[in-house]
Protein backbone atom coordinates (compact mmCIF):
# COMPACT_ATOMS: atom_id res chain seq x y z
CA UNK A 1 0.00 0.00 0.00
CA UNK A 2 1.22 3.54 -0.75
CA UNK A 3 1.20 5.95 2.17
CA UNK A 4 2.00 9.67 2.27
CA UNK A 5 3.62 10.69 5.55
CA UNK A 6 4.10 14.27 6.72
CA UNK A 7 6.10 15.13 9.82
CA UNK A 8 8.40 12.18 9.23
CA UNK A 9 11.34 13.92 10.94
CA UNK A 10 9.27 14.58 14.07
CA UNK A 11 8.82 12.54 17.23
CA UNK A 12 5.83 10.45 16.13
CA UNK A 13 6.69 10.58 12.43
CA UNK A 14 10.07 8.88 12.80
CA UNK A 15 8.60 6.01 14.77
CA UNK A 16 5.61 5.69 12.46
CA UNK A 17 7.85 5.62 9.38
CA UNK A 18 9.80 2.66 10.69
CA UNK A 19 6.62 0.80 11.62
CA UNK A 20 5.00 1.41 8.24
CA UNK A 21 8.09 0.11 6.45
CA UNK A 22 8.19 -2.97 8.68
CA UNK A 23 4.57 -3.64 7.74
CA UNK A 24 5.57 -3.61 4.06
CA UNK A 25 4.04 -0.31 3.00
CA UNK A 26 5.58 1.95 0.37
CA UNK A 27 6.02 5.33 2.05
CA UNK A 28 6.38 8.80 0.52
CA UNK A 29 7.73 11.31 3.03
CA UNK A 30 6.69 14.92 2.45
CA UNK A 31 9.35 17.04 4.18
CA UNK A 32 10.52 20.62 4.36
CA UNK A 33 14.19 19.59 4.40
CA UNK A 34 14.99 16.51 2.33
CA UNK A 35 18.65 16.42 3.37
CA UNK A 36 17.67 16.26 7.05
CA UNK A 37 15.36 13.31 6.37
CA UNK A 38 17.87 11.33 4.33
CA UNK A 39 20.64 11.94 6.87
CA UNK A 40 18.45 10.84 9.79
CA UNK A 41 17.01 7.73 8.13
CA UNK A 42 20.08 6.16 6.51
CA UNK A 43 19.28 2.76 8.04
CA UNK A 44 15.75 2.58 6.58
CA UNK A 45 14.84 1.37 3.10
CA UNK A 46 11.63 1.43 1.10
CA UNK A 47 10.67 5.08 1.33
CA UNK A 48 11.12 8.10 -0.89
CA UNK A 49 11.40 11.72 0.14
CA UNK A 50 9.83 14.73 -1.55
CA UNK A 51 10.85 18.24 -0.48
CA UNK A 52 7.78 20.46 -0.10
CA UNK A 53 7.12 23.24 2.42
CA UNK A 54 3.41 23.18 3.21
CA UNK A 55 3.55 26.79 4.37
CA UNK A 56 3.34 27.38 0.61
CA UNK A 57 0.83 25.92 -1.88
CA UNK A 58 1.99 22.63 -3.38
CA UNK A 59 3.08 23.27 -7.00
CA UNK A 60 0.60 22.10 -9.64
CA UNK A 61 3.32 20.01 -11.24
CA UNK A 62 3.59 17.79 -8.14
CA UNK A 63 1.51 14.67 -8.61
CA UNK A 64 1.61 11.46 -6.57
CA UNK A 65 -0.41 8.31 -6.18
CA UNK A 66 -1.09 7.12 -2.63
CA UNK A 67 -3.92 5.49 -0.69
CA UNK A 68 -3.61 7.04 2.77
CA UNK A 69 -2.09 10.28 4.08
CA UNK A 70 -0.90 10.96 7.64
CA UNK A 71 -0.96 14.60 8.73
CA UNK A 72 1.48 14.99 11.64
CA UNK A 73 2.57 18.61 11.20
CA UNK A 74 2.63 20.65 14.41
CA UNK A 75 4.29 24.04 14.91
CA UNK A 76 3.99 24.59 18.67
CA UNK A 77 7.74 24.98 19.21
CA UNK A 78 8.17 27.75 16.62
CA UNK A 79 6.30 30.63 18.31
CA UNK A 80 3.83 31.55 21.05
CA UNK A 81 0.93 32.91 18.97
CA UNK A 82 1.88 32.66 15.31
CA UNK A 83 2.00 28.86 15.35
CA UNK A 84 -1.81 28.76 15.10
CA UNK A 85 -1.67 30.60 11.77
CA UNK A 86 1.18 28.38 10.56
CA UNK A 87 -0.68 25.18 11.42
CA UNK A 88 -3.85 26.41 9.72
CA UNK A 89 -1.90 27.44 6.61
CA UNK A 90 -0.09 24.09 6.40
CA UNK A 91 -3.35 22.20 6.84
CA UNK A 92 -5.08 24.28 4.17
CA UNK A 93 -2.33 23.73 1.61
CA UNK A 94 -2.28 20.03 2.48
CA UNK A 95 -6.07 19.73 2.07
CA UNK A 96 -5.89 21.48 -1.32
CA UNK A 97 -3.19 19.05 -2.44
CA UNK A 98 -5.02 15.96 -1.16
CA UNK A 99 -8.29 17.06 -2.77
CA UNK A 100 -6.71 16.60 -6.22
CA UNK A 101 -5.20 13.20 -5.41
CA UNK A 102 -6.59 9.66 -5.42
CA UNK A 103 -6.11 9.43 -1.64
CA UNK A 104 -8.91 7.62 0.18
CA UNK A 105 -8.21 8.58 3.82
CA UNK A 106 -6.43 11.19 5.93
CA UNK A 107 -5.33 10.23 9.46
CA UNK A 108 -4.62 13.16 11.76
CA UNK A 109 -3.06 13.01 15.24
CA UNK A 110 -4.77 15.79 17.19
CA UNK A 111 -5.09 16.72 20.87
CA UNK A 112 -7.80 15.85 23.39
CA UNK A 113 -10.12 18.84 23.50
CA UNK A 114 -13.09 17.97 25.70
CA UNK A 115 -12.85 21.02 27.98
CA UNK A 116 -15.01 24.07 27.32
CA UNK A 117 -12.00 26.39 27.51
CA UNK A 118 -9.01 25.33 25.42
CA UNK A 119 -5.41 26.50 25.20
CA UNK A 120 -4.09 27.92 21.92
CA UNK A 121 -2.38 24.62 21.29
CA UNK A 122 -5.57 22.54 21.63
CA UNK A 123 -7.74 25.11 19.81
CA UNK A 124 -5.27 25.03 16.93
CA UNK A 125 -5.58 21.24 16.74
CA UNK A 126 -9.38 21.53 16.52
CA UNK A 127 -9.07 24.19 13.82
CA UNK A 128 -6.84 21.89 11.77
CA UNK A 129 -9.41 19.10 12.09
CA UNK A 130 -12.04 21.34 10.47
CA UNK A 131 -9.69 22.36 7.68
CA UNK A 132 -8.82 18.73 6.86
CA UNK A 133 -12.52 17.84 6.70
CA UNK A 134 -12.77 20.12 3.69
CA UNK A 135 -10.39 17.91 1.70
CA UNK A 136 -13.26 15.79 0.42
CA UNK A 137 -11.57 12.61 1.72
CA UNK A 138 -12.41 10.32 4.62
CA UNK A 139 -10.87 11.82 7.77
CA UNK A 140 -9.89 9.88 10.89
CA UNK A 141 -9.00 12.08 13.86
CA UNK A 142 -7.11 10.54 16.78
CA UNK A 143 -6.92 12.84 19.80
CA UNK A 144 -4.17 12.19 22.37
CA UNK A 145 -2.99 13.94 25.51
CA UNK A 146 0.53 13.61 26.92
CA UNK A 147 2.49 11.00 24.93
CA UNK A 148 4.99 9.09 27.06
CA UNK A 149 8.09 7.74 25.38
CA UNK A 150 11.83 8.22 25.17
CA UNK A 151 12.56 11.48 23.40
CA UNK A 152 9.08 13.03 23.66
CA UNK A 153 9.06 16.63 24.87
CA UNK A 154 6.64 15.89 27.71
CA UNK A 155 8.51 12.84 28.97
CA UNK A 156 11.91 14.52 28.75
CA UNK A 157 10.58 17.48 30.79
CA UNK A 158 9.35 15.08 33.48
CA UNK A 159 12.67 13.26 33.41
CA UNK A 160 14.67 16.48 33.66
CA UNK A 161 12.66 17.76 36.61
CA UNK A 162 12.79 14.54 38.60
CA UNK A 163 16.43 13.75 37.89
CA UNK A 164 17.64 17.25 38.76
CA UNK A 165 15.42 18.47 41.60
CA UNK A 166 14.94 16.55 44.91
CA UNK A 167 12.40 19.16 46.04
CA UNK A 168 10.08 21.10 43.74
CA UNK A 169 7.93 24.13 44.52
CA UNK A 170 5.35 23.81 41.77
CA UNK A 171 2.49 25.90 40.35
CA UNK A 172 -1.14 24.83 40.72
CA UNK A 173 -1.30 23.39 37.20
CA UNK A 174 0.44 20.26 38.50
CA UNK A 175 -2.99 19.31 39.92
CA UNK A 176 -4.59 19.33 36.45
CA UNK A 177 -5.83 15.92 35.33
CA UNK A 178 -4.33 14.18 32.29
CA UNK A 179 -4.57 10.74 30.68
CA UNK A 180 -1.04 10.01 29.43
CA UNK A 181 -0.62 7.41 26.69
CA UNK A 182 2.42 5.30 25.79
CA UNK A 183 3.98 6.11 22.42
CA UNK A 184 3.88 2.42 21.47
CA UNK A 185 0.11 2.45 21.90
CA UNK A 186 -0.14 5.62 19.79
CA UNK A 187 1.69 3.97 16.88
CA UNK A 188 -0.67 0.96 17.09
CA UNK A 189 -3.69 3.27 16.99
CA UNK A 190 -2.35 5.14 13.96
CA UNK A 191 -1.48 2.05 11.94
CA UNK A 192 -4.68 0.26 12.96
CA UNK A 193 -6.78 2.96 11.30
CA UNK A 194 -5.21 2.57 7.86
CA UNK A 195 -8.05 2.03 5.35
CA UNK A 196 -10.22 0.76 8.20
CA UNK A 197 -13.78 1.75 7.15
CA UNK A 198 -15.00 1.68 10.76
CA UNK A 199 -12.71 4.64 11.49
CA UNK A 200 -13.72 6.76 8.47
CA UNK A 201 -15.07 10.22 9.33
CA UNK A 202 -14.72 9.56 13.06
CA UNK A 203 -13.07 11.33 16.01
CA UNK A 204 -11.53 9.19 18.76
CA UNK A 205 -9.83 9.95 22.07
CA UNK A 206 -6.88 7.76 23.04
CA UNK A 207 -5.23 7.59 26.45
CA UNK A 208 -3.49 5.29 28.86
CA UNK A 209 -4.98 3.09 31.56
CA UNK A 210 -5.16 5.87 34.19
CA UNK A 211 -6.20 9.46 34.73
CA UNK A 212 -3.53 11.25 36.77
CA UNK A 213 -2.69 14.80 37.86
CA UNK A 214 0.68 16.00 36.59
CA UNK A 215 1.99 15.89 40.16
CA UNK A 216 1.39 12.14 40.31
CA UNK A 217 3.00 11.70 36.90
CA UNK A 218 6.15 13.33 38.26
CA UNK A 219 6.13 11.31 41.48
CA UNK A 220 5.39 8.01 39.74
CA UNK A 221 8.33 8.60 37.40
CA UNK A 222 10.48 9.11 40.51
CA UNK A 223 9.15 5.82 41.94
CA UNK A 224 10.09 3.95 38.75
CA UNK A 225 13.58 5.43 38.99
CA UNK A 226 13.87 4.77 42.74
CA UNK A 227 14.23 8.48 43.50
CA UNK A 228 12.91 10.21 46.64
CA UNK A 229 11.22 13.43 45.57
CA UNK A 230 8.89 15.96 47.21
CA UNK A 231 6.55 18.40 45.45
CA UNK A 232 4.96 21.38 47.18
CA UNK A 233 2.19 23.23 45.34
CA UNK A 234 1.86 26.99 45.77
CA UNK A 235 -0.78 29.28 44.18
CA UNK A 236 1.33 32.34 43.40
CA UNK A 237 3.53 31.08 40.54
CA UNK A 238 2.37 32.80 37.33
CA UNK A 239 2.30 31.12 33.90
CA UNK A 240 5.22 33.32 32.80
CA UNK A 241 7.33 32.21 35.77
CA UNK A 242 6.30 28.59 35.11
CA UNK A 243 7.47 28.91 31.51
CA UNK A 244 10.85 30.33 32.51
CA UNK A 245 11.12 27.62 35.16
CA UNK A 246 10.65 24.85 32.57
CA UNK A 247 12.95 26.62 30.10
CA UNK A 248 15.88 26.97 32.52
CA UNK A 249 15.53 23.65 34.36
CA UNK A 250 14.67 21.36 31.44
CA UNK A 251 15.86 20.87 27.86
CA UNK A 252 12.72 22.39 26.28
CA UNK A 253 12.75 25.56 24.16
CA UNK A 254 11.15 28.73 25.51
CA UNK A 255 8.34 28.75 22.93
CA UNK A 256 7.49 25.15 23.67
CA UNK A 257 7.62 25.80 27.42
CA UNK A 258 5.11 28.66 27.14
CA UNK A 259 2.70 26.64 24.99
CA UNK A 260 2.99 23.58 27.21
CA UNK A 261 2.26 25.58 30.37
CA UNK A 262 -0.82 27.09 28.72
CA UNK A 263 -2.02 23.60 27.80
CA UNK A 264 -1.26 22.10 31.21
CA UNK A 265 -3.97 24.25 32.74
CA UNK A 266 -6.57 22.37 30.66
CA UNK A 267 -7.76 18.86 31.57
CA UNK A 268 -7.01 16.33 28.83
CA UNK A 269 -9.10 13.29 29.71
CA UNK A 270 -10.66 10.86 27.23
CA UNK A 271 -14.40 10.67 26.61
CA UNK A 272 -14.81 8.65 23.42
CA UNK A 273 -12.57 5.59 23.90
CA UNK A 274 -14.18 3.33 21.28
CA UNK A 275 -10.97 2.95 19.30
CA UNK A 276 -9.21 0.75 21.85
CA UNK A 277 -12.06 -1.74 21.55
CA UNK A 278 -12.30 -1.45 17.75
CA UNK A 279 -8.58 -2.20 17.39
CA UNK A 280 -8.32 -4.49 20.45
CA UNK A 281 -5.57 -2.42 22.07
CA UNK A 282 -4.83 -2.65 25.79
CA UNK A 283 -3.44 0.71 26.98
CA UNK A 284 -0.31 0.58 29.13
CA UNK A 285 -0.27 2.12 32.59
CA UNK A 286 1.79 5.26 33.09
CA UNK A 287 4.46 3.39 35.05
CA UNK A 288 4.70 0.75 32.31
CA UNK A 289 5.15 3.51 29.72
CA UNK A 290 7.88 5.15 31.82
CA UNK A 291 9.66 1.83 32.31
CA UNK A 292 9.71 1.15 28.56
CA UNK A 293 10.96 4.67 27.83
CA UNK A 294 13.78 4.33 30.34
CA UNK A 295 14.76 0.95 28.90
CA UNK A 296 15.13 2.59 25.49
CA UNK A 297 17.27 5.34 26.99
CA UNK A 298 19.47 2.87 28.89
CA UNK A 299 19.99 0.81 25.73
CA UNK A 300 20.66 3.98 23.70
CA UNK A 301 17.89 3.07 21.22
CA UNK A 302 15.90 6.29 21.29
CA UNK A 303 14.37 6.64 17.82
CA UNK A 304 13.42 10.30 17.99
Amino acid sequence: MKILLTGSTGYIGKRLLQQLLEQGHEVICLVRNLERLMTAEQTLKGFTGVEIDLLNPVPEAVSMDFDVAFFLIHSMSTSIKEFMDEEALSAGNFADFIRKSNCKQIIYLSGISNSEKLSRHLQSRKNVEEILRNSGKHLTVIRAGIIVGSGSASFEIIRDLMEKLPVIVAPTWVNTLCQPVAVGNVIKYLTGCILNPVTYDQVFDIGGAEVLPYKQMLLQYAEVRGLKRRIYVVPFISPRISSYWLYFVTSTSYYLAVNLVNSMKVEVVCKDTRLKDILNITPLTYKEACTRALERINLDTVQS
